[in-house]
């Protein structure tokens, strides 16, 4: 059980006030997702200030209590949210922030964990696969009360590169990438549908869709990010408003389905390892895993986002101490 006693009053804790941290609170803030919004940053002046910032919208939003936190106010709250971490610089991939990004997460987690803390963690940093497994083992948290965004926003930028193909609302497509929050994820393009419709029987409709355009597709999602960093120096919109829908599933107890990086447990015939895979999550945290049926290529595909993301993961634990 988590530390949820008042369905009627909903806490999070935001640790981490850089621009994914801060674009996080403004979406919740807007949205209504919360009615308690605590900030906990290293920089205490930024949160102080980004807390009067939000706290000025919730009269032309939604009423909520926002303040700069600190570790212990995470005691009774609903969802500790990190977005902490060295942010990933151009030319940098999300795998080469490992090292310095678990040295951090150990230094939170323990003085969460101390204050007693009881509900769910949800992790944003990156490489989030590997910190949300660290996460996992630092806090001797049952699995389903620790998952990662893992590949929420991914998944939503196959939905709109789809899409724009179709021109039509990005809502309408139903389909998921899977594997790793990184450059080993893939479509699932044999259980991706719009109206019902397969991408198999898309194609005999929209002839642009070729194995090829597919791949292109493919590709285009996995460097999002790179080209979004490239130009502006960071993502943030996107992944913060995929943290705040993750917040709204659990705080809402909706048993949402959504792409998040999870425990595996023999699925995808993975075991001990994070990756993104469909998840029901409700105000309990992980309900059920489901497992896609893949074809065999993405079977290859899955089995070798795993490895990477096991061996960067045994590799970086042993660097960092974590056992």
């Amino acid at each position: 059980m988590t530390s949820i006693t008042d369905k009627n009053h909903t806490k999070v804790i935001l640790v981490g006030d850089g621009a994914v941290g801060s674009s996080f609170a403004y979406a919740m803030t807007l949205q209504g997702v919360a009615n308690e919004i605590g900030i906990v940053d290293v920089v205490k002046d930024k949160t102080r200030g980004d807390a009067l910032d939000l706290a000025d919208a919730t009269p032309l939003s939604y009423p909520a209590h926002i303040y700069a936190a600190d570790y212990s106010d995470a005691k009774d709250a609903d969802i500790v949210v990190i977005t902490a971490g060295a942010p990933q610089k151009p030319g940098e991939t999300r795998l080469d922030l490992v090292n310095k990004n678990l040295k951090i997460i150990k230094s939170i987690v323990q003085p969460i964990v101390e204050s007693g803390f009881n509900g769910i963690f949800l992790v944003v940093a990156n490489p989030v696969d590997i910190l949300t497994y660290a996460t996992w083992k630092l806090s001797g948290f049952p699995k389903e009360r620790v998952m990662g965004s893992g590949t929420t926003l991914d998944t939503s930028r196959l939905h709109k590169f789809v899409a724009q193909e179709l021109d039509i609302d990005p809502r309408s497509v139903h389909g998921y990438m899977l594997g790793e929050h990184g450059d080993s994820e893939f479509a699932a393009w044999s259980h991706l549908t719009v109206g019902s419709l397969t991408m198999s029987e898309l194609q005999k409709v929209y002839p642009q869709f070729t194995d090829e355009k597919l791949a292109e597709l493919n590709d285009t999602v996995v460097n999002a990010a790179y080209e979004i960093i490239n130009t502006k120096g960071a993502t943030y919109y996107g992944v913060a408003t995929a943290a705040a829908r993750i917040c709204r599933a659990i705080l809402r107890d909706e048993n949402a389905v959504l792409s998040l990086s999870v425990y595996m447990d023999g699925q995808y015939g993975v075991k001990d390892l994070f990756l993104s895979s469909p998840t029901i999550i409700n105000r309990n945290g992980v309900r059920q895993t489901l497992e896609v049926p893949l074809n065999d290529d993405e079977k290859e595909k899955m089995a070798k986002s795993a490895a990477q993301l096991a061996k960067v993961a045994k590799d970086g634990f042993s660097a960092a101490g974590i056992e």
